[in-house]
């Protein structure tokens, strides 16, 4: 017989991040209790809402399952004296199992008798069992936490009431001064307290009192009004699904209605309308079909269809307000120059330890030149960047920034397009943010890459310089975010990016141009360089790469990103080959052979008049092929293959070679030879590092 549990936790509003993180976690917890219990089910529904955490276990057996096992305890050889009665070790076993030495059986293993008992637990009814979730309602855990009235117990929001009900009987559980019971709370506003006499109709018993228990039937819900809003009006309305998500979790009986807004205020960019109306009022917006902005919103109410135009025009007078602060700003802002914002910059700090933004806006200007020649950015494009450079900070001194925060960037675009900036100039100033988040869009433009990989490797290197670096899961200034921007910008864009090359020839441009404001960036050249790397690792284990070929990439010598791709995805793609195992043994064979010599060469000219046998000149040979061959620009898909195909040469050469000779002409012309190959084959990384079976 299988019987139905429903949870409820009523709370204060929580916030509306948090709703559905929280009853997912909440599920988790309880499916990690009953395992542990032995209480099977058949499935487990959520219900949440700004005001409720809650489950519905289906199909629970009424009762934990019984458990029968058998424990083997000392050979019988331990559990007998001399005499045949039972020693301390059988009687002590026994007692451990909650059973006697009457219950104790012989049974050999491999020929060796040991002594068993057979011991059985009955299973706990449902309802005395399900007592303990007072420890999953507990150690819930949340992002913020807070403590009310005198209780020093923590939770996101205050406790006010609980439902536990298993089929139509309480479950008492108690947290601080709220016992259990079947009593739940309707919509604040138009509901009232519902007594829930079985837990399979918590559902329709909270609807009669207009509460959407469902959350994904909730935000249907809301997601069919509006459509049928825009049906109803012939507009076109994108739904967009984080906010719906929010929307979502601060109604319990969602209305949808529209509002509109004056004409007037369509004069203002898009960006800005988009932002009052979506990030400031939670509203979603309208367009006609060719996506041009129309003067109208749509918003959700918590509540009935009652008074609903009064709703609307109070929306209304809010928005409106909001939208004539940015037609103010949008104005007056484009009374100044953007060299007048420039200046101002001046005064503007970007930390205090680091300088000003004006100071960063000239590091990055250098540090953008020397990558867009390293890039192969054309005349115009480097002309481009170079004007971005000088200015792309200039929106965050406009009033209409300093209104609307989220829109820098944004605004740099708008106002440099006004005052008749290059249209390219204006999208890098708006693409240096991107990404913004770690999955965030890309820059599209290569003068935005350039210009935002210049401005994170600036902000990087600034902060590590004077020693505010992340630690744990410490990152106030987010350089893990910029850093991993960088990665995900170069492995798009394909370019080669040799991390410490780039870093030294960056630290010698800025101080060529007296750029470097004192910073010492000389001083964390190492921890920059393994930080940068430490994100390219991330980039991998975010795709669940093997963790040897990450390790053997990311451990190279030359630390290129670009390569550190690219050689993984080679490597990832052959691990299977039949030859893959004899490859990889052959190439590493050689590379601790020449890791290990004790020798200072800088000339690897092989002689072959020192060569002892035919494998010896015939990988000589071949090598000597694929210098020709092998070139930095060859793609690394190629280049695999190549060395690959030397690795029947190589095994020939260790059968026939004794490498380390005792003729010290001989030994160090062996080690020229390997080494040639060590070079090609360690832009690939450490091969060392990887697991061949």
């Amino acid at each position: 017989m299988t019987k139905t549990y429903l949870l409820e936790i009523g709370l204060e509003e929580m916030p509306a991040h948090v709703v559905t993180p929280s009853v997912m976690q909440l599920k988790e917890r309880m499916v990690k209790f009953l395992k542990e219990e032995r209480l099977n089910f058949e499935n487990i529904n959520m219900f949440s809402t700004p005001r409720r955490l809650a489950i519905q276990i289906e199909g629970l057996d009424d009762k934990q399952a019984d458990v029968k096992k058998e424990v083997r305890g000392p050979a019988k050889k331990i559990a007998l004296d001399a005499d045949g009665n039972w020693t301390k070790a059988a009687i002590g076993f026994s007692k451990g199992q909650g059973a006697s030495t009457d219950d104790i059986v012989f049974k050999e293993i491999k020929g060796t008798p040991y002594v068993f008992v057979q011991t059985f637990t009955a299973g706990k009814a449902a309802s005395e069992v399900l007592a303990g979730v007072k420890d999953v309602i507990t150690k819930m855990n949340f992002p913020t936490m807070m403590k009310w009235s005198t209780f020093s117990f923590k939770y996101i929001r205050p406790i006010r009431w609980l439902v536990s009900l298993l089929d139509d009987e309480i479950v008492p559980i108690n947290i601080l001064d709220v016992d259990a019971g079947r009593v739940s709370r309707g919509h604040r506003f138009l509901g009232h307290d519902v007594e829930i006499k079985n837990a399979g109709d918590y559902e329709a018993d909270l609807a009669k009192e207009f509460v959407v228990a469902d959350a994904d039937k909730r935000k249907q819900t809301i997601r069919d009004q509006i459509d049928a809003l825009a049906k109803e009006n012939d507009w076109t309305i994108k739904v967009n699904e984080d906010l719906l998500e929010e929307v979502n979790n601060l109604v319990e009986f969602p209305t949808a209605f529209a509002g509109n807004f004056d004409t007037k205020y369509l004069t203002i960019p898009d960006e800005v309308l988009i932002t009052s109306m979506r990030d400031h009022q939670r509203f979603f917006y309208v367009t006609d079909a060719q996506d041009n902005l129309l003067p109208h919103f749509v918003s959700v109410r918590n509540g009935n269809t009652e008074h609903l135009q009064n709703v609307a025009l109070g929306n209304q007078k809010v928005l409106t307000a909001r939208l004539e602060d940015a037609a103010f700003f949008y104005h007056e802002d484009q009374e100044h120059s953007i060299q007048e914002y420039v200046e101002r910059l001046k005064k503007v700090s970007f930390h205090d330890k680091i300088g000003t933004m004006y100071e960063k806006m000239q590091r990055v200007m250098y540090i953008s030149g020397f990558l867009a020649k390293q890039f192969g950015l054309s005349e115009a494009e480097q002309n481009q960047l170079h004007r971005a450079a000088q200015i792309y900070k200039f929106d965050l001194v406009t009033g209409m920034v300093g209104e609307f925060p989220e829109l820098q960037g944004v605004m740099g675009d708008k106002y440099a397009v006004l005052k008749g900036e290059d249209p390219a100039v204006g999208q890098a100033i708006r693409e240096h943010y991107m990404p913004i988040s770690a999955d965030g869009d890309l820059p599209k433009s290569k003068v935005g890459a350039v210009l935002a990989v210049a401005d994170k490797i600036d902000s990087i290197m600034s902060f590590f310089a004077v020693g505010l670096t992340p630690s744990g899961s410490n990152d106030p200034f987010a350089l893990r975010r910029q850093a991993f921007g960088i990665v995900r910008i170069v492995r798009a864009q394909g370019w080669d990016f040799p991390i410490r090359k780039f870093e030294k020839e960056i630290q010698l441009e800025l101080e060529r141009h007296d750029a470097t404001f004192d910073l010492n960036f000389a001083g964390q050249s190492q921890p920059v360089a393994d930080f940068l790397t430490d994100r390219v690792k991330q980039w991998f284990n975010n795709r669940k790469l093997r963790y040897d070929i990450v390790d053997t990439v990311v451990k190279g010598s030359r630390q290129d990103i670009a390569e550190m791709f690219k050689a993984a995805d080679v490597l990832n793609a052959h691990q299977d080959d039949p030859e893959f195992k004899n490859t990889v043994e052959a190439f590493t064979r050689l590379l601790r052979i020449t890791a290990k010599a004790d020798l200072q060469i800088e000339d690897l000219t092989v002689d072959p008049s020192l060569f002892e046998n035919d494998a010896e000149q015939a990988l000589y040979t071949a090598v000597e092929k694929l210098k020709t061959q092998v070139t930095p620009d060859m793609d690394m898909e190629s280049r695999f293959k190549k060395l690959a195909a030397l690795r029947p040469l190589i095994a020939d050469y260790f059968e026939q070679t004794m490498v380390m000779s005792k003729d010290e002409k001989v030994r160090d012309n062996h080690i020229k030879q390997l080494l040639m190959i060590a070079q090609m084959v360690n832009v690939m990384g450490d091969l060392n590092q990887l697991i061949v079976k």
